[in-house]
């Protein structure tokens, strides 16, 4: 039987002493380009669970991402590291004989996972690929996609790291992956096996790493980040630092909706009830005409009160936020309504 004490003490731990480790996106939810998000390192530093930095840019090894990682004020290894590039050969190494030759679209770090794994990397159809692997890289041409086109037509196995639309940087997004892989389906009329997010597939090689009891994911993006957690069956945090808008958060259908909402990792220090997308105190929500309408009953905190209209808008359905008062107004506004 729980007590009142033992209740009182779940209210008020917080999230990072939760959960024994955060499988963490990177781009928009630790840093964007050069610059950390606001109180990242400091937020992650004081977390005691373990970290793994689980990024879909297929662009860089995990050495890299990790190098990149300290240079801003984090601490990594690379080992804390995984990619969707690592993923995706992973993959590809389940379903080809080793020494089978890959036709790589994308970066060497790429291409170096997959002869890690015991498959030979090529660049040009007239080398007799099986398969074809796609990841991120802001060098990819006409020719890239050519071979690509000539090897997935002849009906080849095709992988993709991911499928972002657009990549978060200091100025602002920018194409990403799933922008080439839309070229080369419209070019070949195929659909890839996708192994980043949103797909469970990196989450569960993250957590393969080592023992877990009770991890959280953490990102910017509800089609990616908060969707793979939902195909995992982990509990989610979504931040506002990055892709994903409180728009976003309201519209989200059931597979995209995050357990916790914060501003940024800052909320990892935050008590966990309070995190959660749901009902909060000092705030009333009530539905009514199709209209969730959101009234402070003392409560000042303004994510507070977009984590009451999500949890309204989700369960019944409301298709109009509403203020009732004027905290409730200023609350709305901070979030882009009203």
């Amino acid at each position: 039987m729980t007590n009142v004490d033992d209740r009182t003490a779940e209210a008020s731990e917080s999230l990072a002493a939760a959960h024994d480790c955060l499988l963490l996106d990177l781009d928009g939810t630790v840093f964007r380009g050069h610059s950390p998000t606001p109180g990242a390192v400091a937020a992650l530093a004081a977390a005691g669970a373990r970290k793994v930095f689980v990024t879909n840019n297929a662009s860089r090894s995990a050495g890299e991402v990790a190098d990149h990682l300290v240079g801003i004020g984090f601490a990594a290894e690379p080992g804390d590291v995984l990619t969707s590039a690592q993923s995706a050969a992973r993959a590809l190494s389940r379903q080809l004989p080793p020494d089978s030759r890959v036709l790589v679209v994308g970066t060497d770090s790429l291409a170096a996972e997959i002869a890690l794994v015991g498959l030979r990397p090529v660049r040009s159809h007239s080398d007799e690929p099986v398969a074809v692997v796609q990841g991120h890289s802001p060098h990819t041409c006409w020719a890239d996609l050519a071979e690509a086109t000539l090897a997935i037509r002849d009906g080849e196995l095709w992988v993709a790291t991911n499928a972002d639309v657009t990549l978060p940087t200091e100025r602002g997004l920018l194409p990403g992956n799933g922008s080439m892989v839309a070229a080369l389906r419209a070019a070949t009329g195929v659909e890839p096996q996708v192994v980043g997010k949103p797909a469970p597939t990196m989450l569960r090689d993250a957590l393969a790493r080592g023992m877990s009891h009770a991890p959280l994911v953490v990102g910017d993006r509800l089609d990616t980040d908060i969707a793979a957690a939902n195909a995992a069956g982990l509990p989610s945090m979504l931040v506002l630092s990055g892709v994903s808008t409180p728009a976003d958060l309201i519209l989200a259908p059931e597979g995209r909706r995050p357990t916790y909402l914060a501003e940024d990792l800052r909320g990892l220090h935050e008590p966990l009830s309070r995190m959660r997308v749901g009902p909060q105190p000092g705030w009333n929500a009530t539905v009514a005409d199709g209209a969730v309408t959101v009234t402070s009953l003392g409560g000042g905190d303004a994510l507070s009160a977009l984590r009451v209209v999500a949890d309204s808008v989700w369960r019944d359905g409301a298709s109009i936020v509403m203020a009732g008062d004027r905290r409730s107004r200023e609350a709305l506004k901070r979030w882009g309504f009203g």
